[in-house]
């Protein structure tokens, strides 16, 4: 094995990302041409994962679907890590039971999984396996997965390619929800649920998947780093989640220019003017792992985890994202 000196590993780590960057493009660009994946104005039998809930399991006539779209710590529409499987255990345990809720990779116009049938699944089996492992080296070499994803997530947000992206990554999430019983023109609303990552490509996808369901949709964006995309101006209410410690959920606020309020007119601006975009602070959360929205170890004065907060909130929002704050959240 050749030795690397860490220099040398840094500058190899800074290639490889710069690299991904500007490849990031391509997977949906290809798509778009048609060169692989569905064509763009087809509609194939959606391919039910092994582990998605049973058609039978699924509510007779859902009063409102829920599409989760996971942070960018996931390799598949399946999410991976421990406590995002418990997370969407106990959201369905608190919702209603006539709620549907369907999942989709929103890192893949494609819906492929990172170590599915693509070119580089064996590396990326590789890192998963890294990720899921304890040491600190193993979390390092994991991290390619986050950074990959996140180079996805700013394609969604670039307006050069952000509307080919979006137009894939809603219509994964449109043939989900036929596939779950939603009946096109049911005025059944249809929320949103993006975490971190998740909530900007939620945003993208929204006048896509209002307009192919002539639906209701609204989103709430749990740790989501978003910036100015039109789509919040197609939303009928976009909540954006943040705990007090999440200092990357406000990397939008700085990298987005039409955050800014020397921008009035910007699409952000004007949600906010119409009221349909709001903030809720929800507590003493960071972004992820220890102190995250997720954490069940950390709780709040009424007794509450973070995770049960996180839950309680979002199952509030999803029966009324208009609703006034839930217990435990202050608007910002």
């Amino acid at each position: 094995m050749i030795p690397f000196d860490p220099v040398t590993l840094v500058w190899v780590a800074i290639l490889a990302l710069l690299l991904s960057g500007a490849l990031a493009p391509l997977e949906t660009l290809g798509w778009w041409a048609g060169w692989y994946g569905d064509h763009v104005d087809e509609e194939p039998p959606v391919e039910v994962p092994d582990d998605a809930p049973p058609r039978s399991a699924l509510p007779e006539r859902p009063a409102r679907y829920v599409v989760f779209l996971s942070g960018i710590d996931s390799v598949s529409d399946a999410p991976v890590p421990e406590r995002q499987i418990r997370f969407l255990e106990r959201l369905r345990d608190a919702l209603p039971e006539d709620t549907a809720i369907v999942q989709v990779f929103p890192y893949s116009v494609t819906n492929r999984a990172l170590t599915g049938e693509r070119l580089f699944a064996r590396f990326w089996r590789w890192a998963l396996r890294r990720k899921l492992g304890k040491r600190r080296l193993d979390q390092i070499a994991g991290m390619l997965i986050n950074f990959r994803n996140m180079w996805q997530v700013m394609v969604s947000a670039d307006r050069r390619y952000g509307p080919f992206y979006d137009r894939g990554t809603a219509a994964l999430m449109v043939r989900a929800l036929r596939q779950a019983g939603y009946e096109d023109g049911s005025d059944v609303p249809v929320v949103l649920i993006g975490y971190s990552g998740g909530g900007q490509v939620a945003v993208g996808a929204t006048p896509f998947v209002s307009e192919a369901l002539d639906a209701p949709v609204s989103v709430l964006s749990l740790g989501g780093v978003l910036a100015a995309d039109p789509g919040l101006l197609a939303a009928e209410h976009v909540v954006q989640i943040v705990g007090e410690r999440d200092r990357v959920v406000w990397l939008g606020a700085i990298l987005a220019p039409g955050r800014w309020p020397i921008l009035p007119y910007s699409p952000w601006n004007e949600a906010r003017r119409r009221g349909t975009l709001r903030t809720l602070t929800i507590g003493p959360c960071n972004h992820t792992g220890n102190d995250g929205y997720m954490d069940d170890a950390k709780h709040v004065a009424d007794g509450r985890s973070y995770f049960d907060v996180t839950v309680d909130v979002l199952a509030a929002l999803v029966r009324d994202p208009s609703g006034p704050a839930p217990v435990a959240a202050t608007s910002a």
